[in-house]
């Protein structure tokens, strides 16, 4: 139970608003992963999308097949009438072939197209054209956070996470896709930096001097993500959507990821943000990746205790 219990918070960003931040927030279940039950999930929440929707999703490395599918989460944007948003990542693929890699806008909205999203609606690459600076609250390694332009067009964010292991952050859920997913290709570097590298220099973003503070960098994530919430409460609102189906220990950002190894669990969602992982587990602790939730609790981004509805 431990291990479920565990996994279940991490999926998950359990946030509330200022004294509310240490009550157990509500977090829905369902066991069915379709296109019906991202709806049905939605609409348990009671919190209705409203003004320009945006989804933040990862529509998946190039060779990554494990990323959420277009046909599993249409239902749910066509229903909240949204945008999918996305931003170049701060890499290459490292696959060899330049069509994988996403760290190119042109190279990007190919990997988008290929993976099948324009197809069925709108999608938006936010730091395509350029990048804003938000308030950050808790200030201790970055002073600000640096997101997609296109961001500031949006008065309502869908956080759609899916959950999985991370190579460098342990594991990717709500915290992830919300500070490094909607980071701009210079916000990537500033945050993975802890704040030492505000301008993306390829040369230099993966060498020890950068990447040696492991705390530092994911104390960051979640002061970036906590950015990106205030952001959007301050406007029309967001919410939470975790989707636990192929969940290898590597991210969809992995070219090509370790084979999935877990039963699919479920989808989870929330207003306030079987198998033994083994796997997935000791990849978290060995990037110390709950160290990210302990902090985010800690600067007041949310609260580790939450009650679980099971949806029928």
């Amino acid at each position: 139970m431990r291990k479920v219990s565990f996994i279940l918070a991490a999926a998950m960003l359990m946030v509330s608003a200022g004294a509310l931040a240490q009550q157990a927030s509500k977090v829905y279940l369902t066991r069915e992963i379709s296109p019906e039950s991202l709806v049905k999930i939605y609409k348990a929440l009671g919190v209705e999308a409203k003004g320009r929707v945006a989804v933040k999703m990862s529509t998946g490395e190039g060779s990554n097949p494990n990323y959420l599918k277009p046909e599993l989460v249409k239902n749910l944007i066509w229903e909240v009438d949204g945008t999918i948003v996305e931003c170049n990542t701060a890499y290459s693929s490292g696959a060899g072939n330049e069509q994988d890699d996403r760290n190119s806008s042109a190279n990007h909205w190919k990997v988008i197209e290929r993976h099948g999203f324009t197809k069925y609606f709108p999608v938006d690459i936010m730091d395509e054209y350029d990048e804003i600076r938000i308030p950050v609250k808790d200030q201790s390694h970055i002073k600000y956070d640096i997101v997609g332009g296109h961001m500031a067009n949006y008065d309502f964010m869908i956080a759609l996470n899916h959950f999985k292991g991370h190579p460098m952050g342990g594991y990717g859920g709500a915290l992830k896709n919300l500070s490094i997913g909607c980071a701009s290709q210079n916000g990537k570097a500033y945050i993975h930096s802890a704040g030492k590298m505000e301008k993306l220099d390829m040369g230099k973003l993966w060498t020890p001097e950068f990447i040696g503070n492991q705390d530092g960098f994911l104390e960051s994530m979640a002061a970036a993500a906590q950015a990106v919430v205030n952001y959007f409460n301050k406007k029309q609102g967001i919410i939470y959507i975790s989707v636990m189906n192929n969940m290898s220990i590597d991210c969809d950002c992995v070219d090509h990821p370790e084979p999935v190894k877990l039963e699919d669990y479920g989808i989870l969602a929330s207003t306030t943000a079987k198998n033994d992982p083994t796997d997935l587990l000791k990849r978290i602790d060995k990037q110390h990746g709950t160290h990210t939730i302990d902090h985010a609790a800690q600067i007041g981004l949310g609260s580790k205790k939450y009650e679980l509805v099971n949806l029928k």
